[in-house]
């Protein structure tokens, strides 16, 4: 503990004829030491701090080795033989000196070297003093700062942990944030376990980071003599400050614990508005006691752990009862469709109250068609979630109905206006017939499919679209436009919501291309792909639902022979747009050559006899006969008993020859009865496909 450059001594140079008296005041001994005789002369006060007698001592330093133990004197040698050597004028040191009665105290000297003309060292004179108080003082500061240290460290790492808990979701985050190595561990816990209150008893939630898995107590009930139950019964900490004092406390744990070395621990109950959630115990094997600051900091950091579990597991709950009543609005399952292959998927959002509006449905409609629906009820509530509910079913009715998805939308768009609720849906609605792959598609609002072919490219589906469900009949838009394409075989149709697209700090058009290279890129089975694009989304962490379908065309192989049915009511002259649009596409769709118009105006005539001639609607049925021949029938089926007669026009008259023109461009044709009602019918032959 040298100091060697210390401030030199102003002594004068008959000293000690003439000590300073500043020194006899200040309890300093003086001494002079002559290098060249080797003698040293030490004043009354020096002799006393030595506890030496001046009868006793000769001047030689060799009297003092009883006094300074060797390995103090080797030491002081050498830095006073460093300071000679190097020209210093002066040294000091801290050094231990042995009391008679055997007991070591600190000596603090300081010496002056004095030097004759040449720089030859000839004296060095100085003083000693007791330096035991001072050293015993600064320690105490010394082990005082670095407690203050601690605890200063202590606090920050409950403000760090109490921060990062502030973001904890679920239990499980909470658990991580208290196990992470940057956490807990800087109180200087080895392990830390966690319990939960569930039913009278106390699940063990969290163990570790170097917890011994103690056999029953994962599960243990309140009453029995363990230390967690024991704070939870009491609402009061245990604090246990030595290993001895842990078995003799829990005799029933202690024998598990000791291979992990502890020496002390400290247990606090968990405790939200005076009730009792858990508790928490912290673990230690390098200390033993704990001051009251430190068991302030630690009852701070339970309330703060308390009532973020008691937040998580508010949130879990909530998220457990959106899930439940969200699912339970959702289809239970997807109806199997000959010749297409449906996956659907939805997820909800990451945050636990708040219930989307998201849904989806597949609905198995006349004629071999089949309707898939997507949709989204502007807002993230139980409100949100209900008329969700509500909007699926009618948009089944409607649709099982007959009506075309442009009557379907307009209808669900009333509906929802009619309700009075203030919100707004978005939907797309694809109708396809899968033997000719005709597919008819209404948008309110909503964004637009995206098509993949069957080689694997794709591309977004631009479909004309109307307002919003609820918006297009509060303002009297409610026609709704209708696309119609042709899905090949092996050709697949994403319809999905808009929590897909949208990305966290990008524009929709980055999250439509995003989304694109995912599904060119992606497996061609539809469940496969499903499974790629939600984990995708839910990579995102978005704050959003999702959900999606999928709805892939089979091969030519899977299909007996084409089918498409319309119902066209009467009054409703979009209805009778939409089927002479859905015969056109049909019969050309199917191959129907230099015949196709010929079809075509048939069942028009057909299906107009119907509406004019009856109070019911017309329903027209399109299918492919194979056999020793091809031929495509054409059936308009009505509710009137009463059968259809050829009339003469005569030369002038404007009706009457709707008949006669079946007989004309039909190979065959005639009435079948249906029930209540007929079918008339015509067939056409058609040459055989490629």
């Amino acid at each position: 503990m040298a100091e060697r450059g210390a401030s030199a001594l102003a002594l004068p140079e008959n000293w000690p004829v003439h000590p300073d008296p500043i020194l006899a005041l200040n309890r300093m001994g003086s001494f002079d030491w002559d290098l060249d005789t080797g003698l040293i002369h030490m004043d009354a006060q020096a002799h006393e701090i030595f506890e030496t007698r001046p009868e006793e001592f000769d001047g030689r330093l060799t009297t003092l080795a009883d006094r300074v133990p060797w390995h103090e004197s080797q030491r002081l040698d050498a830095m006073i033989a460093r300071a000679i050597k190097d020209g210093s004028e002066n040294y000091g040191a801290y050094f231990r000196v042995r009391c008679r009665d055997g007991t070591l105290r600190w000596t603090h000297t300081q010496g002056y070297i004095r030097r004759d003309d040449t720089g030859r060292p000839r004296r060095i004179i100085g003083i000693v003093r007791d330096a035991t108080q001072e050293l015993r003082d600064s320690q105490a500061r010394a082990d005082q700062a670095l407690q203050d240290k601690a605890l200063r460290r202590q606090t920050d790492v409950v403000q760090v942990t109490t921060a990062a808990l502030a973001h904890a979701r679920t239990v499980q985050d909470v658990i991580d944030v208290l196990k992470d190595t940057h956490g807990l561990t800087h109180l200087g816990a080895a392990s830390l376990v966690v319990g939960l209150v569930e039913g009278g008893r106390i699940r063990l939630v969290a163990e570790g980071p170097t917890a011994a898995s103690v056999p029953g107590t994962q599960v243990t009930r309140i009453d029995e003599p363990y230390p967690m139950g024991e704070v939870i019964r009491t609402l009061s900490p245990r604090f246990i400050e030595s290993p001895q004092e842990f078995a003799e406390r829990y005799p029933i744990l202690w024998p598990d614990l000791t291979d992990l070395r502890i020496t002390s621990a400290a247990y606090m109950p968990l405790i939200v508005q005076a009730r009792p959630i858990g508790a928490m115990g912290l673990l230690y094997d390098d200390r033993s006691g704990f001051t009251p600051e430190e068991r302030n900091v630690l009852l701070t950091l339970a309330g703060s752990i308390a009532q973020s579990l008691q937040r998580a597991m508010f949130y879990e709950q909530e998220k457990d009862l959106a899930q439940g009543l969200q699912q339970a609005m959702l289809p239970r399952s997807i109806p199997s469709v000959p010749g297409a292959d449906i996956a659907v998927r939805y997820r909800s959002a990451a945050f636990g109250r708040d219930i989307g509006g998201d849904w989806y449905d597949v609905v198995l409609l006349p004629g071999g068609r089949v309707g898939a629906v997507i949709g989204d009820v502007q807002g993230h509530d139980a409100h949100a979630a209900a008329l969700m509910g509500q909007l699926r079913i009618v948009l089944r009715a409607y649709a099982a109905e007959g009506h075309n998805p442009a009557t379907v939308m307009a209808r669900a768009s009333v509906f929802l206006q009619e309700l009075d609720t203030q919100r707004f849906a978005t939907c797309l609605y694809a109708e396809a017939d899968l033997s000719t792959g005709v597919v008819q598609l209404v948008r309110a609002g909503h964004i637009d499919p995206m098509l993949r072919t069957a080689q694997g490219s794709c591309r977004p589906l631009p479909v004309e679209g109307g307002l919003p469900l609820g918006l297009s009949a509060e303002f009297g838009r409610l026609a709704y436009p209708v696309t119609t394409v042709e899905l090949e075989p092996g050709q697949s149709l994403l319809l999905c919501t808009d929590g897909l697209v949208e990305q966290p700090g990008t524009d929709l058009s980055e999250g439509v291309q995003t989304l694109r290279d995912l599904v060119c890129g992606g497996p061609d089975d539809v469940h496969d792909l499903a499974d790629l694009l939600i984990e995708a989304a839910a990579e995102r962490s978005g704050d959003d639902d999702v959900a999606l379908l999928l709805l892939r065309r089979g091969s030519l192989s899977q299909r007996s022979g084409g089918r498409q049915q319309h119902h066209v009511a009467p009054g409703d002259p979009e209805a009778l747009v939409e089927a002479r649009r859905m015969i056109r596409t049909a019969v050309r769709s199917w191959g129907a050559g230099e015949r196709s118009d010929e079809i075509e105006l048939v069942a028009d005539e057909l299906i107009t006899n119907v509406l004019m001639h009856t109070d019911g609607s017309a329903v027209v049925t399109l299918r492919v006969i194979t056999g020793h021949d091809r031929r495509l029938r054409v059936e308009v089926e009505d509710s009137s008993s009463a059968l259809p007669r050829r009339r003469d026009a005569g030369c002038w008259g404007t009706s009457g020859r709707g008949l006669l023109l079946v007989d004309q461009l039909a190979d065959v044709w005639g009435v079948e009865s249906r029930g209540g009602g007929k079918a008339v019918w015509a067939e056409f032959k058609v040459a055989p496909r490629r």
